[in-house]
């Protein structure tokens, strides 16, 4: 069963980016993750106003998968230039529909 990891990320200080864009991109990858969007080109359609400057969608194999990276030691320090440098949410979406 396919996982989704939805971000908002709104960056506070760039000063990060740069160094964090090829290693995660490897690592995400070494996973089995794909990104399916990475964009500054959104709109919210409904519901209160959650701003975020970049949106992005990682399909991952499985739960598993995207747990791995998640705490994979190559990942730790990106994560947290990452954290340290934007407001940032992260939720992860099994691919399922339980209302269908």
């Amino acid at each position: 069963m396919s996982y989704y990891s939805v971000l908002d990320v709104t960056p506070t200080r760039e000063d990060w980016i740069p160094d964090y864009i090829e290693p995660a991109n490897r690592l995400v990858a070494q996973h089995g993750g794909k990104y399916l969007a990475r964009t500054t080109s959104h709109n919210q359609l409904e519901g209160e106003l959650k701003e975020a400057a970049l949106r992005i969608i990682i399909e991952w194999p499985s739960r598993q998968a995207a747990e791995a990276f998640m705490a994979d030691p190559l990942y730790q320090p990106h994560l947290q230039t990452r954290a340290a440098g934007s407001v940032s949410h992260h939720y992860l979406v099994e691919g399922k529909d339980d209302l269908g």
